[in-house]
C-alpha cells in the first residue's frame, strides 16, 4: 500500500524548523496540482535551491530528507518541473515519493482551507508549538482535519462483492463510505453496504487501515459476510456496477497503492481475516 515504504520511514512529527540547503520544497498551485519533475523513473520535487516561496513551513521528513510546504506564491527555476494532479501522479509513480505527494496534499489542503477563524473571522496564525493554527482574536485552535472512512470486503462463500463507482475512479473497487457523526465504524460498514447494495451483513471484523491524503482520509478496512441470499439492489446514483465475483475471477486495480486493492488481492489468495 501507499504507506508501505520500508525500509524508508516517514517522520511527520511537528518541528519548528527553517528550510536550508538541500531541503525539498513542496509547491501547489491554486488547483491543488503539485510541482514535480516527472521525466524520470522516480518522482522528483524541487529543492530550495530550485524553488522559493516567501512563506514555508516544515512538513515532514522521509529518512534524512526534509520537506517544506510552500504557503505563499512561489517560483521555480528548474527546467523539468511542472504542475501535476495528485491522481495523475498516483497512476504513474509509487514508492516513498508518491506517499510524500499524498501527505503533502493533505497538509496543503488543510492550510489552504483554513485561513480564517470559523468562530470570529480573524486571520489565523501558525502555531510555533504544534501542528495547528491559532486565532489571535478569540484563542480558537484548529488542528488538521482527518476524515474517517470504511472500505468493506463483503463476502459470500468464495465470492466477494465488487463494485465500480458511477463517477471518478474507473477500476474495480469495494463498498466504501464516510463515517457519520454519532456512528461507530462498524455501524458505518453496515449502513454503507445496505445503502449502496441493499445487502445486510454480519460478522464484521477489522482488517487494516491506511492514510489517504488525496481526500484527507483515514481509510479503515473491514471484512464481513452477507446475510441470506445476498441479493443485490444497487444504488445507481452511487455505483454503475455491483456483482458477486469468485476469487479466481477478481480483476485487481492497475497499481498496488490502495487498501481496496490489497483487500481484493487478499481475498483472491484466500488470506482474508
Amino acid at each position: 500500500m501507499i504507506q508501505d515504504i520500508f525500509p524508508s520511514r516517514l517522520d511527520n512529527s511537528y518541528k519548528p524548523l527553517a528550510s536550508g540547503s538541500g531541503d525539498s520544497l513542496l509547491c501547489f498551485d491554486s488547483e491543488g496540482r503539485l510541482l514535480a519533475d516527472t521525466s524520470g523513473e522516480v518522482l522528483r520535487f524541487p529543492s530550495v535551491e530550485e524553488a522559493s516561496a516567501e512563506r514555508n513551513i516544515y512538513a515532514f521528513s522521509l529518512d534524512e530528507q526534509r520537506f517544506f510546504l510552500a504557503l505563499s506564491e512561489h517560483s521555480c527555476s528548474g527546467g523539468s518541473f511542472g504542475y501535476h494532479g495528485i491522481r495523475q501522479l498516483r497512476d504513474s509513480f509509487g514508492g516513498k515519493e508518491i506517499f510524500a505527494a499524498f501527505t503533502a496534499y493533505h497538509l496543503w489542503k488543510w492550510y489552504s482551507d483554513n485561513r480564517f477563524c470559523g468562530r470570529c473571522g480573524a486571520a489565523l496564525d501558525l502555531s510555533t508549538a504544534e501542528r495547528a493554527l491559532c486565532c489571535p482574536g478569540c484563542g480558537n485552535v484548529i488542528y488538521p482535519r482527518i476524515n474517517p472512512a470504511v472500505i468493506v470486503g463483503v463476502t459470500r462463500g468464495d465470492s466477494i462483492l465488487i463494485t465500480r463507482y458511477r463517477r471518478g475512479y474507473a477500476h474495480n473497487a469495494l463498498v466504501a463510505g464516510f463515517t457519520e457523526i454519532g456512528e461507530t465504524l462498524e455501524e458505518t460498514v453496515a449502513r454503507e453496504v445496505m445503502e449502496e447494495t441493499g445487502i445486510r451483513v454480519k460478522n464484521i471484523r477489522y482488517y487494516r487501515s491506511q492514510p489517504w491524503g488525496m481526500a484527507q482520509d483515514i481509510l479503515v478496512g473491514f471484512y464481513c459476510e452477507a446475510e441470506g441470499e445476498g441479493i443485490i439492489r444497487m444504488d445507481e446514483n452511487e455505483l454503475k456496477y455491483a456483482e458477486w465475483v469468485r476469487r479466481e475471477d477478481i480483476v485487481l486495480q492497475p497499481n498496488s497503492l490502495s487498501l481496496t486493492n490489497e483487500m481484493m488481492r487478499m481475498f483472491r489468495e484466500g488470506k482474508e481475516v
